[in-house]
């Protein structure tokens, strides 16, 4: 079994040999931690003052990690991975909206690619909470600070905006991923989410699921507690190691508490496989959404799934890589008939820069599993070779 991801042919099959070159020259630039560091402070810096950039950003690490600008522009890549029984989930990003109505037409957004997920027979839909609602507000939700009249009215509505996606989604049978943001917000986050699949979460499988980072050190607890008072209705839960570790360790020095982290990359290997665990024990009334680049983590589900006869295309249970990722697993995966998706982010491409500087930052901050993509590529390029 310990040989599934190594099949690169089936892993760069839809890749063309010169798109692998360019994967293996960003994938080396991105090994390089001080010059990705060195790089996003330009960016941003040129982008601010106007430099003419974007051309080059799109010819390279966009087009690495992003379907394109529209959902046409996706359309080629969602029916080759669609052939491959792969399912894209698009995901339009949209950070640092500041007033009402900016969220109310970020919320209409939202219902639209639902309604084109659904058209294109996706199964899955993403949001991001401060999306649709003040960073701010989530953020003295969460500290449970007195919130003022003004502020209790936008809190109303972030609630109705959330329960307007859901509704909608409910109704054209799309689940809903609910992404998970930094510790100073996440509280009020999860919150709602947990109110929202009492409210929708009823039948056999999940319409929610909550996004938990397991590079947090409380998250376990949080797994149990929401066990334990389940009643009557269905968990769904994404697990991912976490995409704010450089940000979230920064802030917890400037604000002077200790930092929601784990202090290693081991630890954090060891909660999301104690997560995974805990979970499968407890797979009666829940479904899993298995978001992760690391090979033993799918393996151990790989593992437990056989061993609790599970079926490969259960359908509470997925896998998840993210586009220009991973694609070793994502493709061996669905060979073998696992339920499979790849996060597609799509849209402008100043809508994309934070998103591509997380891309760049998670990478260059894990060595062996850039590397290891970096290698992988380089044998399929030999492959070809002979």
């Amino acid at each position: 079994m310990y040989d599934l991801f190594q099949n690169t042919e089936v892993a760069y099959e839809l890749k063309k040999t010169s798109q692998i070159r360019k994967s293996i020259f960003l994938f080396r630039l991105i090994t390089k931690r001080f010059l990705v560091k060195t790089l996003s402070s330009t960016t941003l810096f040129f982008l601010k003052i106007g430099l003419p950039i974007k051309w080059l950003l799109k010819a390279t690490i966009y087009e690495q990690f992003c379907g394109g600008i529209s959902i046409n522009e996706c359309s080629a890549t969602i029916k080759k991975m669609k052939d491959k029984n792969v399912y894209s989930i698009l995901d339009y990003s949209i950070e640092s909206l500041q007033n009402e109505k900016d969220f109310d037409n970020a919320c209409e957004k939202k219902l639209t690619i639902i309604k084109l997920s659904k058209e294109n027979k996706l199964p899955f839909s993403v949001f991001k909470p401060t999306s649709i609602g003040s960073y701010e507000l989530f953020k003295k939700k969460s500290s449970i600070d007195i919130l003022n009249d003004e502020e209790k009215l936008n809190w109303l509505n972030i609630e109705k905006r959330f329960d307007k996606i859901f509704q909608y989604a409910k109704n054209q049978k799309v689940k809903v991923l609910v992404d998970a943001e930094e510790f100073e917000v996440q509280n009020a986050i999860d919150e709602l989410v947990l109110k929202m699949m009492k409210k929708y979460n009823d039948g056999d499988e999940a319409i929610i699921y909550n996004t938990v980072q397991l590079y947090r050190k409380d998250r376990i607890e949080y797994l149990k507690k929401l066990i334990k008072l389940r009643n009557g209705y269905r968990l769904g839960f994404k697990l991912v190691r976490g995409a704010y570790m450089e940000k979230e360790r920064q802030m917890s020095i400037e604000m002077a508490y200790e930092s929601p982290i784990c202090k290693t990359k081991d630890e954090t290997d060891k909660n999301f496989n104690e997560a995974l665990k805990l979970l499968f024990n407890n797979i009666s009334g829940l479904d899993i959404f298995v978001a992760s680049h690391n090979e033993e983590s799918n393996y151990l589900v790989i593992d437990i799934m056989k061993k609790s006869s599970i079926k490969n295309n259960s359908r509470n249970i997925w896998f998840c890589q993210l586009f220009g990722m991973g694609d070793h697993i994502t493709y061996n995966l669905s060979k073998k008939g696992y339920n499979v998706a790849k996060i597609l982010p799509f849209g402008p491409v100043k809508n994309l820069i934070p998103y591509l500087i997380r891309r760049a930052q998670e990478n260059s901050s894990v060595d062996s599993q850039t590397n290891r993509e970096l290698n992988l590529l380089k044998k399929e390029l030999l492959r070809r070779s002979n």
